[in-house]
């Protein structure tokens, strides 16, 4: 979504109306709205729809309808969750105290399960992705050869990396991706668990490896999740935030894993004789909640494998929350020059508080998405005339 402004000028006339009709003034109501978006990344842009919003004469129940149709119409997004957990901030209060008008009560679940819905229509990878998955084939080969030439940003600071393998994938899966960690000054560690076979019995062994880490750093781990692994890397980080530096996940369907399509699920669950949603309520609610660290998703809309839009966290609830898209195949990720240097950089910026920078940095761009969808000739003169 990235604040489309078109759905929060509907929101905010909603989310205000919904808080005079509980009993706020309506400047009081404006102030608490603003207040609960305090880490939005776009928070000067969503004051000012606040500021010249007016309170609306509609019902609290047509303008929830009117907001829902909006995000229908751009379809599922991660990010409208961050409209939901705004809203339950707002009355978070009056909630614990049992002080909530009925209509205004029932029109807060009627939003969440409406976002929900919406957000449950996310379409299996098409075909074409699948058989593009055959390319992983070259992108493992070709990275021998590549590797050597893949720029190195010196962190030297020794700082502590646990690494989790994919879904039917173990310590050797993530061989580049720690090799080139190293290069750059990370102490990386293995899972050392075998074969990812997405199963909650490695929760504990995780946690007690994660642990032995953190005692023998004396500092919080960043973790560092791909496919499967990333899925128990977000379980971990919400579990012990006071232990991990940051989560970093690579082609991870990090939320709506229970009414995810893909052909992947279509296999775990032919092997396990389970469907998901029989096997572990508590680990996929888990999931959905979303880690008190930093976190940047990497993702191809390419993915033949896994659903992209599932492998996005809602970039709009806080500025350390960051979605970064990449070229190439779910199963070549893990030898993707793009990945290694999105994991590095990532871990470089949430740990020093800083992006990197410098005409090396601007080359490096060329090789990502984002790159190639500015508008106009000034992005290639960008990479050279601005230091």
């Amino acid at each position: 979504m990235e604040s489309n402004k078109l759905v929060y000028n509907s929101f905010v006339k909603f989310a205000i109306s919904m808080a005079v009709t509980n009993g706020m003034t309506q400047k009081k109501a404006k102030e608490t709205v603003s207040d609960k978006i305090e880490k939005h990344p776009f928070k000067k842009h969503v004051d000012k729809i606040i500021e010249k919003t007016k309170l609306s004469k509609k019902s609290i129940n047509t303008l929830s309808h009117e907001c829902i149709s909006l995000c229908e119409d751009f379809g599922p997004d991660r990010d409208y969750i961050t409209l939901v957990l705004i809203l339950e901030e707002v009355f978070e209060k009056d909630i614990a105290d049992d002080k909530m008008n009925d209509e205004v009560l029932k029109e807060l679940r009627y939003f969440r399960t409406e976002v929900t819905r919406i957000n449950d229509l996310i379409a299996a990878p098409p075909s074409f992705n699948m058989l593009l998955e055959g390319r992983s084939l070259i992108e493992w080969t070709t990275m021998i050869g590549i590797y050597p030439f893949i720029p190195k940003h010196k962190a030297s600071k020794n700082k502590p990396v646990l690494l989790m393998p994919p879904y039917l994938g173990n310590d050797l899966s993530t061989t580049f991706v720690r090799k080139y960690l190293k290069s750059v000054g990370f102490k990386t560690y293995k899972w050392e668990l075998g074969v990812n076979m997405i199963n909650s019995k490695y929760l504990p062994k995780l946690v007690e490896r994660l642990d032995q880490i953190f005692e023998k750093h004396q500092e919080k781990v960043s973790l560092v999740g791909w496919s499967g692994g990333g899925i128990f890397a977000k379980i971990i980080a919400n579990r012990y935030p006071d232990k991990v530096e940051q989560l970093i996940t690579i082609g991870s369907p990090v939320w709506g894993v229970s009414n995810m399509e893909t052909p992947l699920l279509r296999v775990l669950e032919f092997l396990r004789g389970k469907t998901l949603k029989e096997r572990n309520k508590k680990f996929l609610k888990e999931l959905e909640e979303i880690p008190n660290v930093p976190i940047t998703c990497i993702y191809t809309k390419t993915d033949g494998l896994v659903p992209w839009k599932h492998c996005r966290e809602a970039s709009t609830l806080r500025k350390d929350i960051k979605n970064i898209e990449v070229f190439g195949s779910h199963c070549g990720m893990g030898a993707n020059a793009t990945v290694l240097l999105t994991v590095a950089n990532a871990l470089n910026s949430n740990i020093e508080g800083k992006e990197p920078k410098g005409v090396l940095t601007k080359i490096e761009s060329l090789f990502f998405p984002r790159f190639w969808k500015q508008k106009g000739m000034s992005k290639f003169t960008d990479l050279f005339v601005k230091a």
